[in-house]
């Protein structure tokens, strides 16, 4: 009875043994007609008990199955390139196990081809707005081809496009962890028959210009990506509420770039989103040394002021904005606003005087005072008008001025600019 046993079992084997080569046969013969989609379909009628079949039955179903994800990830089924790159590498990982190499350069080969479909691919996701998709892949890209960063470098920027923070924050700081660059070089030479400066590999330029076809050769060296990756290292930790290591982020990238404007700008943001007004006050001080032509710095400076009550600094601040940028309406509102403010601190002393002589005298002190600020504010207001003739913000504040100045002439001609 024992041997019938044994006997039917060697029978089982054989048969499965069979069914599979015939499933894997199936599959090449798919792949040859270009059937990817039925080529899967028999690997998974012989997946499930591939890990029991000989190196060499295991290496073919694996280069087939590497072959059939690859060519579905050019058609655009999810997850297809990471299926292929895992069948590709099993190839060679089975196939150095066994000490055979049938198809081990043809999956290395088909490895490195995937990471320009990889690539092509992503670019197709972005232009397509799917970021974390085209991201992935570039990642992906990356990990086949570990040379080429760039392609990590991509990533993280299609994972910040799309908004996949948390994403974008891993890939950047791979990339941390690798200090990487991204400085180089692009080697350009002008067309004789055109005129027009093109890129070129290096070697192709050179045989390009000693050909005569080329002229004035010029290397290019582009900036390094160190400070930005910090910078967006940093600007994510702020996005997802991590201030604290947002902190210590800005502290890394100024100590790679003091005088970048843009780093304190967002680093002050940061101390006012946390409510550190002096801080912010001081690093915006700071920028507006560093760039002292950009006139939103000004009006930084000076709604800062403006909301602590520096009055005479807020109006320095949104006086040189207006200087640089004679157009800027909010700046114009603005210091408009610190005179109409001003004024009406003094109603509340004025309201509070009764009516003896002195307190009289006082009133019409204090009135002055307050009209005068108002007038100030109005002329202001007339100047920017006359850059802006039809905002709608300036005309109205205007018209409110004079209304609380009494000035019934000048509040019925600005009503009228208004339309009203």
């Amino acid at each position: 009875m024992k041997t019938n046993i044994l006997i039917l079992s060697a029978m089982f084997c054989s048969i499965v043994g069979f069914s599979q080569k015939s499933e894997i046969k199936a599959a090449e013969k798919a792949l040859k007609s270009g059937d990817a989609m039925a080529a899967k379909s028999s690997l998974e009628s012989a997946s499930s008990l591939i890990d029991a079949a000989d190196e060499k039955m295991q290496a073919q179903y694996y280069f087939l199955k590497g072959k059939a994800y690859s060519e579905l990830a050019k058609k655009g089924t999810s997850d297809a390139f990471d299926e292929a790159i895992s069948a590709f590498r099993k190839v060679v990982e089975v196939e150095k196990v066994s000490g055979k190499s049938k198809y081990s350069s043809e999956a290395t080969g088909n490895l490195s081809s995937m990471t320009v479909d990889l690539v092509n691919s992503a670019v197709e996701d972005n232009n397509n707005k799917r970021f974390k998709e085209g991201a992935e892949k570039l990642h992906l890209g990356y990990q086949l081809s570990p040379k080429d960063t760039i392609y990590l470098y991509y990533a993280a920027s299609s994972a910040v496009n799309g908004g996949h923070y948390e994403l974008a924050l891993d890939y950047y700081n791979e990339l941390k962890d690798l200090n990487y660059d991204g400085s180089g070089i692009v080697y350009k030479a002008t067309n004789v028959e055109t005129g027009e400066v093109e890129e070129m590999e290096k070697t192709q330029r050179e045989l390009m210009v000693k050909s005569g076809a080329y002229k004035d050769p010029i290397d290019e060296k582009t900036a390094s990506k160190t400070t930005e990756i910090v910078k967006n290292v940093a600007l994510i930790y702020t996005q997802l509420g991590q201030d604290d290591k947002a902190l210590e982020a800005y502290k890394d990238a100024r100590a790679k770039d003091p005088k970048d404007v843009n780093l304190i700008l967002n680093q002050a943001n940061l101390y006012y989103k946390m409510d550190d007004k002096d801080k912010f006050k001081t690093l915006m001080a700071e920028a507006a040394e560093v760039a002292p032509d950009n006139p939103d710095l000004f009006y930084n400076i000076g709604v800062i002021n403006m909301e602590q009550g520096n009055i005479e600094e807020a109006r320095d601040a949104y006086k040189r904005a207006i200087e640089i940028n004679p157009g800027y309406v909010n700046a114009q509102l603005n210091l408009s606003t610190t005179y109409v403010n001003e004024g009406n601190g003094l109603i509340d002393e004025m309201n509070t005087l009764g009516n003896s002589k002195k307190d009289i005298t006082r009133y019409d002190e204090l009135k002055e005072q307050k009209d005068s600020l108002f007038r100030d504010g109005a002329i202001i207001l007339e100047d920017a008008v006359k850059q802006n003739p039809d905002n709608q913000g300036l005309l109205t504040q205007l018209k409110n001025i004079y209304g609380a100045l009494g000035d019934n002439e000048n509040f019925m001609r600005v009503k009228k600019l208004l339309g009203e």
